[in-house]
């Protein structure tokens, strides 16, 4: 078992399944700041689906939620409410307590459907996972690829739970409300540690705004409206949109 090669691979399929999350669900589907093309969207559904089983209206209607009763009891996972290390340790755990709650997905994702490939694949969640699991111990050996499989979750957890955790309680606050900038989370994030921005123009596909701010996940959209595989509806954080 290659120790090294598993830690590296994990953190690169990590890093993968950030920029999805950013790229799709977040700024596309939760925020409509972006609409990528349809190929687009099935491979990182489809790679969403192995590396995170999430499913994309829960994801949607949980952060819309967030958005819309932000740092409030309502709030899904403020860490101001419920604590920092509840929020950091046991996000995964608070988003699957609101999407199934009967009310968040009904009333936060009436657009969000679900299709024909939702109901063959995508709304299998273990199902997904174990493919993923599958193809990582064939690439790397049963090991290794169990090994991989691990760093892999640990990583993408702890990172988002530190988006919600760190991003509403550690950093700047250039704008007035009660989410934080944190640069270095934004590096290892995509640019998701971006997080006051991003609360100040929910409806922007451009979370960084000053000099030294790297959003990845911006340069990624970007790139696919240069190859006309994506479009963007707003790219300015200048005006204050309500999300939801």
């Amino acid at each position: 078992m290659d120790l090294l090669l598993a830690i590296v691979a994990g953190f690169v399929i990590a890093q993968l399944a950030t920029l999805a999350t950013t790229v799709y669900l977040h700024r596309g589907l939760a925020h409509r700041a972006v609409t990528v093309h349809p190929a687009v969207a099935v491979v990182l559904r489809l790679f969403l689906w192995i590396s995170t089983g999430m499913k994309a209206r829960e994801w949607a209607a949980v952060h819309r939620k967030h958005h819309a009763a932000s740092d409030t009891p309502a709030d899904p996972h403020s860490p101001l409410v419920l604590g920092f290390w509840r929020v950091q340790l046991a996000n995964a755990a608070l988003y699957r307590r609101t999407a199934r709650d009967g009310e968040t997905v009904t009333k936060y994702a009436r657009d969000l459907p679900p299709d024909r490939l939702d109901r063959l694949l995508l709304d299998h969640a273990f199902l997904g996972l174990g493919v993923g699991i599958t193809i990582s111990c064939l690439i790397f050996g049963w090991q290794t690829g169990l090994l991989v499989a691990a760093v892999h979750m640990v990583t993408y957890l702890m990172m988002s739970g530190a988006i919600n955790a760190v991003g509403h309680t550690h950093g700047r606050r250039p704008h007035e409300n009660k989410a934080t900038n944190g640069r270095i989370l934004a590096l290892f994030t995509l640019g998701e540690g971006l997080h006051n921005n991003h609360h100040h123009a929910p409806t922007s596909a451009r979370f960084s705004e000053r000099f030294g701010e790297v959003d990845f996940g911006w340069w990624t959209v970007r790139a696919l409206a240069a190859l006309r595989l994506a479009k963007i509806r707003q790219r300015s954080s200048d005006a204050i949109s309500v999300a939801g």
